[in-house]
């Protein structure tokens, strides 16, 4: 019985030291939370207006807006990339981001997968060490795994230069981004958008449908259209692909603060559960104590 009750207080205290571990890593988080969830609040609007004022405009000119990133081509070369984030504990926020990812790889461009003219390029570690494992080497593209070291925007645009001009020097003919996007700390969405070529990622914009012939309008452009749309549409699809990191840093922190909160709950379940049992456990050693002592001395009055 005395092997059994240490037994059940070594777990006592492991269940406390975790407990104390989950609690800080939620406070940690929080604090994480409110900047992140600052930096996509401030970003998000602007970058949603950028894409709704383009949308807009190549919705009204139809078939006379000639730009280089919203060129269809067929598809030989496609670009999935995978936003993910550089450490785990955060429930499955990583491995539904993956799965968002998945859907595309093993179900709209299978054949291309098949083929080897598909390559993933992952931003964050946990979907690297994911996909190391399941593809082969050439097929991944490391060069921004570590991108979360550092989000501000210059370091975030070199991943969208890096795509823009692979897609106008024909690497790849479509670009999607699979991502998680962030609504609250207890809700985020993993998605997948399409990202080049930016005609039918501008279509996608909460939903709207495309109305070319309802609200034509008459755009005077200054300096002339294609010289215009080929300056404005980089800058469009750099703060878009901030949005999507920015999205998924704070759906991350989101996830692990309420991972973490969930943990210390159970922590304290089981704290309750293993009390109980060790009070069970005591009282039995001392009900085993009292009927040897009563017997001992029954046996002494015997005799």
């Amino acid at each position: 019985m005395g092997a059994n009750l240490k037994e059940v207080r070594e777990r006592i205290t492991s269940v406390k030291n975790t407990q104390q571990i989950t609690k800080a890593m939620k406070m940690v988080s929080a604090a994480k939370l409110r900047r992140a969830q600052q930096a996509i609040t401030r970003l998000r609007p602007y970058a949603e207006k950028q894409n709704a004022m383009l949308k807009n405009i190549l919705a009204n000119l139809g078939g006379e807006a000639n730009i280089s990133f919203g060129k269809e081509r067929e598809l030989k070369n496609v670009c999935v990339v995978v936003v993910t984030s550089n450490r785990g504990l955060c429930g499955a926020f990583n491995s539904n981001v993956i799965k968002a990812a998945e859907r595309l790889i093993n179900g709209k461009y299978a054949t291309l997968r098949d083929s080897g003219n598909l390559k993933v390029l992952c931003v964050g570690k946990k979907g690297y060490d994911y996909y190391k494992k399941r593809i082969p080497a050439d097929s991944i593209i490391s060069d921004y795994v570590a991108l979360f070291d550092d989000l501000s925007f210059d370091n975030v645009s070199q991943v969208a230069k890096y795509l823009m001009k692979s897609f106008e020097e024909e690497t790849y003919d479509a670009i999607e981004v699979a991502y998680g996007k962030f609504k609250n700390a207890a809700t985020q969405f993993m998605i997948s958008e399409q990202y080049l070529p930016v005609t039918q990622a501008a279509s996608l914009i909460e939903g709207e449908e495309t109305s070319t012939e309802k609200n034509k309008a008459n755009y005077i452009f200054e300096p002339d259209m294609e010289k215009l749309l080929n300056q404005l549409v980089p800058s469009i699809l750099q703060s878009s692909f901030q949005k999507y990191v920015l999205d998924t840093h704070a759906s991350e922190h989101g996830a692990r603060m309420t991972a973490m909160d969930k943990a210390s709950e159970n922590a304290e379940e089981l704290l309750k559960e293993l009390k109980l049992s060790y009070n069970k456990a005591r009282q039995e050693a001392i009900t085993k104590e009292i009927l040897e002592i009563v017997g001992g001395a029954a046996a002494l009055e015997g005799g």
